[in-house]
């Protein structure tokens, strides 16, 4: 995948508005108000789709969104894109064409960026995030569950965005 710029800044703008909006507090659910990480997803879904210097590249400039969203800046920029330059590298090696494959691999790498955030945030602030493990848990129970719906949309979007999805046939033996 060779990403339109432009319209990729584009598409991660509204997300982040979208994410940090009011809007999305309809789709939160229980005490803790968790809702699925449209970044987060978004990041996974560049760096299983895109070449690795653009997919890095990708995971950085959602980071940064992310830290828009959140309390600092910083933590959720250097887990989104360490995370998705190694999932991008992995890519290589593990091929994420089903969708229980990428369910999984959101749920692992939103666990894994939690936990790097909430830790690059208490040491930034000196505190630590209250109720952080269920909060970390339910998000990325949350997001995985939620993450065919949004995997769809953004396939839908993905030949505006650069994208053009392989249909893949099996081969004759």
């Amino acid at each position: 995948m060779r990403i339109h710029w432009v319209r990729f800044l584009f598409f991660v703008l509204v997300l982040t508005v979208f994410s940090a909006g009011n809007l999305y507090d309809a789709v939160a659910i229980g005490s803790l108000g968790l809702k699925p990480d449209l970044l987060l997803i978004a990041t996974i879904f560049f760096a299983i789709h895109c070449a690795t210097p653009d997919a890095v590249a990708a995971s950085f400039v959602i980071g940064f969104a992310a830290d828009l969203c959140g309390a600092t800046m910083g933590p959720n920029m250097i887990a989104f894109g360490l995370l998705g330059s190694l999932f991008s590298q992995l890519q290589r090696v593990v091929l994420m064409k089903r969708i229980l494959h990428q369910v999984t691999a959101i749920f692992i790498i939103a666990i894994a960026a939690g936990i790097i955030t909430q830790l690059l945030c208490s040491l930034k602030m000196g505190q630590a995030a209250p109720q952080f493990v269920q909060t970390i848990l339910g998000g990325a129970v949350y997001s995985a569950a939620a993450a065919p719906l949004i995997w769809l949309l953004f396939n839908t979007l993905s030949v505006w965005l650069g994208y053009y999805p392989q249909r893949y046939k099996r081969s004759g033996r």
